[in-house]
């Protein structure tokens, strides 16, 4: 099946999983646009050949194409970052705090374990749909147009820390999917096939593997850069490394009764050395977790 159906069928199930809201990449309909333009290019190059002097014109749809790319994808990751968030908090809620977060996070959304699972899977064949469809938009348009220019975009975005497979999250979810269901595989059927999952201990080291399509290889490191031991109460910088939360709270000159958010602007990360990477850090709950259970 071509992916755009693939797509499709994916937008129509998805009206019935309780989002309220959509973000989706608009994957049809700028195909479309690339389609038409690439179209008009080969009409211009026919009168180019003819002497016609007006035929060097910009593509406006084109050229208006990567700040919706960005403005989309900086909206998929935040719904994607804020929900896992929400399932996770939900998750390690107990009792009555429990239910009621249910109903103010999730719309009477009775706690479950099977359902939280599902919604698991939902979430993370929700970023995996738009993550592809985003790819082949922009290898669309390097087809079409210059042939760096979709990759290069993607390098500034994912500088910008606007690449799902970037978030922290993603990590948290899967972790929160292999501690419910006890699988360190992910249904390949809910996924269609688009992901695979590898959690890998050994004695060189740990890992966390996902490989998109078979043909893009996602791997997180479980051990810890400072002591080089698998990380214990994990933190994700802004960054995108993770540390031990006391080894980071080192790192960054706090205490560790302090936390991460206490850290100085001026504090490097370890390992890339950006600064103010701190303040915004993720506790990997679901990972810590999941280790301990390892």
């Amino acid at each position: 099946m071509r992916f755009e159906e693939t797509f499709t069928t994916y937008l129509v199930k998805k009206e019935g999983w309780g989002f309220k809201k959509r973000c989706d990449f608009e994957f049809t309909r700028l195909k479309y646009d690339l389609n038409a333009c690439r179209h008009q290019r080969h009409n211009r190059a026919s009168f180019i050949s003819h002497g016609d002097a007006n035929s060097d014109q910009k593509c406006l749809r084109c050229d208006c194409m990567f700040s919706e790319l960005a403005l989309v994808s900086s909206k998929i990751v935040d719904y994607f970052s804020l929900t896992v968030e929400h399932l996770v908090h939900l998750h390690f809620t107990s009792g009555m705090p429990r239910f009621l977060s249910s109903l103010l996070m999730f719309h009477c959304f009775k706690y479950d374990q099977e359902q939280v699972i599902q919604k698991g899977l939902r979430l993370i064949q929700f970023g995996v749909m738009n993550a592809i469809a985003f790819m082949k938009i922009l290898k669309k348009y390097d087809k079409v147009h210059e042939p760096s220019s979709g990759a290069n975009f993607k390098s500034r975005l994912q500088a910008k820390r606007l690449d799902i497979f970037q978030s922290p999250w993603l990590i948290e979810l899967v972790a929160l999917y292999i501690n419910l269901s006890g699988s360190d595989s992910l249904i390949s059927d809910e996924l269609n096939g688009l992901l695979s999952l590898n959690l890998n201990f050994t004695s060189e080291g740990s890992s966390l593997t996902l490989i998109l399509l078979d043909y893009e290889k996602l791997e997180y490191s479980l051990i810890c850069p400072i002591c080089l031991d698998i990380v214990f109460q994990p933190y994700a910088l802004s960054c995108g490394h993770i540390f031990c939360k006391s080894c980071a709270c080192l790192a960054a000159n706090v205490l560790i009764t302090e936390g991460l958010e206490y850290a100085s602007l001026d504090s490097k990360c370890p390992v890339c050395r950006q600064s103010g990477v701190y303040n915004k850090s993720v506790c990997m709950s679901e990972l810590g977790f999941l280790l301990q259970q390892r």
